[in-house]
């Protein structure tokens, strides 16, 4: 008898990624100084924890707010019963105020327009079953953050059709690889509904440029069944020049053109969300902005799977509402950003290992290690992954997890983490490498077994899955060259 539905017994999720099997062993031999500390140091996880202490200190100069009182009176009462899923007008003004001063004030957005979900996840997915069809396509470009194979295909049924963008042009979207993709999805008879991207980029940690922007938006101009989401979570980590552009920007200024399409701003759409910029993703707030009118309306309704609650959003409402404090946090949040990655990329030059030069923004760097690769292949980038994450004890994340089309390439992750334990890092690592180039580390049989052993924790299902996938792809690339 067939006790589940398919979706619950459906192997769709994704769960059989490197990206998410690094995590599974980082849980069994976490790092600690003091308890742990020859364990796996979490390089996976895109966690802001540098500005943790301003939080704080709000918080204790507000203890009110933290404790639920208005004027020293509880509302206690008041936040603990229902609350519709349109969201406290309050924290919905405070959001949209946040998101304008993040972007300098050069776009500002119509509380009326955002719909609250639990985070950037439940946002994308939402997004997902208002615009498409179980079986339509969204074009994404490559390399981009591997839990979108969950977030945007698992539940609605929508397919995934790569833009395929390479290191020659520091990975950024080109129009013939934006046709290419097109072209690809329609000789699988495959209905592209539009084109999402993430502006900071995940996994590069750079932001789009304003030719990258106007591409997008004439290639659904020219489509006018399309839409493009813009998820802008990262807006608020841009470290250095180039400055983030918004894609409400490229809209206002096209706006003012007499000829422009005014129904294209209502096939825009922009996700957001506190977990990166805010460094809260245990608070689950994300949004969804759009000037659609119908958009707005079915997300809302569909957000009720999905709440923040009240009294979430009574204590965010009151700190963001604070300008003293959000405009100190961003100068500051993102000038610890600056100095924690020029940390990373200092300790990877000395280990002998590069970063994409454009890394201006993000909380990790696209490290590229093609160098230390036995062959140009997916499966040589699957070992030297292994051996990261079991003999360095380090576990990033491999681009081939990302869809990166070029063998070599890691996400690595620097503000989860304390300054002490990325120098133990990059000191483990740059032994590594140098024991690798003196014939010492895991290429030594007398050496090897750590990565060999451990690597058989791995359920043999999940790892001969994806290095199925990772050979089928390696043969397949070949032969379109």
């Amino acid at each position: 008898m067939k006790l589940l539905s398919t979706k619950a017994t459906c192997n769709s999720h994704g769960q059989d990624s490197s990206y998410f099997l690094g995590w599974q062993e980082y849980e069994k031999n976490p790092y600690d100084e003091v308890q742990n500390p020859k364990g796996i140091i979490q390089m996976g996880l895109a966690e802001n924890q540098l500005s943790f202490d301003l939080l704080e200190s709000w918080l204790a100069k507000n203890p009110d707010v933290a404790g639920f009182k208005r004027d020293g009176k509880s509302i206690f009462r008041e936040l603990a019963l229902f609350q519709d899923y349109h969201g406290l007008p309050s924290f919905k003004k405070a959001l949209v105020d946040f998101m304008a001063e993040i972007r300098g004030n050069k776009v500002t957005f119509d509380p009326n327009h955002i719909v609250l979900t639990a985070g950037a996840t439940s946002a994308n997915e939402t997004l997902m079953f208002c615009l498409a069809e179980q079986g339509e396509a969204f074009l994404l470009p490559t390399p981009y953050y591997p839990g979108f194979d969950r977030d945007l295909k698992w539940r609605t049924g929508v397919e995934i059709v790569p833009i395929q963008c390479t290191s020659t042009n520091n990975f950024q979207i080109t129009e013939s690889a934006l046709q290419q993709a097109y072209e690809e999805a329609k000789n699988k008879n495959l209905k592209v509904k539009g084109v999402l991207v993430t502006n900071p980029s995940n996994p590069l940690g750079t932001t789009m440029s304003k030719s990258e922007l106007n591409l997008l938006i004439d290639f659904i101009k020219d489509n006018k069944d399309m839409h493009l989401i813009s998820d802008e979570i990262y807006s608020g980590t841009v470290f250095t020049s180039p400055s983030f552009i918004s894609v409400m920007e490229i809209l206002k200024e096209r706006n003012d053109f007499k000829d422009f399409d005014a129904d294209i701003s209502e096939r825009v759409h922009v996700v957001y969300s506190l977990s990166k910029d805010l460094g809260l993703p245990g608070f689950r707030v994300g949004a969804i902005y759009s000037e659609n009118d119908m958009v707005v309306a079915a997300a809302t309704k569909m957000s009720s799977f999905g709440l923040v609650s009240s009294q979430t959003q009574y204590l965010l409402s009151s700190m963001l509402g604070d300008k003293k404090f959000t405009k100190n946090y961003i100068f500051e949040n993102q000038k610890r950003l600056k100095k924690r990655q020029k940390m990373l990329v200092n300790g990877l030059q000395k280990a002998g290992i590069s970063c994409l030069e454009t890394n201006n923004a993000g909380l990790f760097c696209w490290v590229d290690m093609r160098h230390l690769l036995n062959s140009n292949t997916f499966e040589a980038e699957m070992e030297l992954w292994k051996k990261i994450l079991f003999d360095v004890r380090l576990n990033i994340s491999p681009g081939a997890s990302c869809h990166c089309t070029e063998p070599g390439w890691f996400r690595v992750c620097f503000a989860n983490m304390s300054e002490d334990t990325l120098n133990l890092a990059m000191k483990r690592l740059k032994d590594f490498v140098a024991n690798s180039i003196n014939g010492e580390g895991c290429s030594n049989n007398k050496k090897k077994t750590r990565s060999t052993q451990a690597s058989r924790s791995f359920t043999k299902k999940s790892i001969s899955n994806w290095v199925f996938r990772l050979s089928s792809r390696d043969h397949r690339e070949q032969e379109e060259r």
